[in-house]
């Protein structure tokens, strides 16, 4: 006979969102380095019993919220291809691509993390996870081009433009963005003026 799934204590799902944005708030204030775990329960309203039911140290909760974003991250990432067998690039709309809209509803996570002494760390976590499921969900046709190097150049490129875009304070709609990534993919140019002279 098969389990039933466990029923989710709210109360600890609570209290987890509470020390997660605790921390977050915290670190919009201080670098995180000068935040302490007295300082995320204090904020989050809790007792240290309570922060260590659920993390070891506030290394741990960190963790845990890049964790949820960058799951989250992945599953925009796959919105345009997730119900196809063969994804044809070619008719991808610009709508089909979410990861914009992802990023502007955490934009407050994303700014934050970016602009503290862990955006290393946030940074390296984003590129390893999106190059490792391009590699291993997206299979192109024999092109010659190292596949490795083909999805390294591609996520770079994508996450550049992202980093770019928070950086700026999200000067433009996600919508927008959306629609210049879709031209930036279609458009293959052969030439370009210079001015060097």
């Amino acid at each position: 006979m098969s389990q039933l799934p466990k029923k989710i204590d709210r109360r600890i799902v609570r209290s987890k969102i509470a020390l997660k944005q605790a921390l977050l708030t915290l670190m919009s204030e201080r670098g995180y380095d000068d935040v302490s775990i007295t300082d995320i329960v204090e904020r989050a309203d809790y007792n240290r019993g309570t922060f260590y039911t659920h993390y070891d140290n506030k290394d741990a909760l960190l963790s845990d919220i890049i964790h949820e974003l960058i799951l989250e991250l992945l599953k925009s990432f796959r919105a345009p291809y997730e119900h196809q067998a063969i994804f044809r690039i070619s008719e991808m709309s610009a709508n089909s691509i979410k990861i914009f809209e992802h990023i502007h509803e955490h934009a407050a996570v994303y700014s934050t993390l970016l602009q503290s002494n862990v955006a290393t760390s946030l940074r390296e976590h984003m590129f390893q996870a999106l190059k490792q499921i391009s590699m291993e969900e997206l299979v192109y046709s024999e092109s010659g081009i190292d596949p490795d190097l083909q999805a390294a150049f591609s996520i770079h490129a994508l996450l550049g433009l992202i980093f770019h875009w928070v950086e700026s304070g999200f000067n433009h709609s996600p919508a927008y963005m959306q629609e210049q990534l879709f031209k930036m993919i279609h458009w293959h140019p052969m030439e370009a003026k210079t001015k060097l002279r």
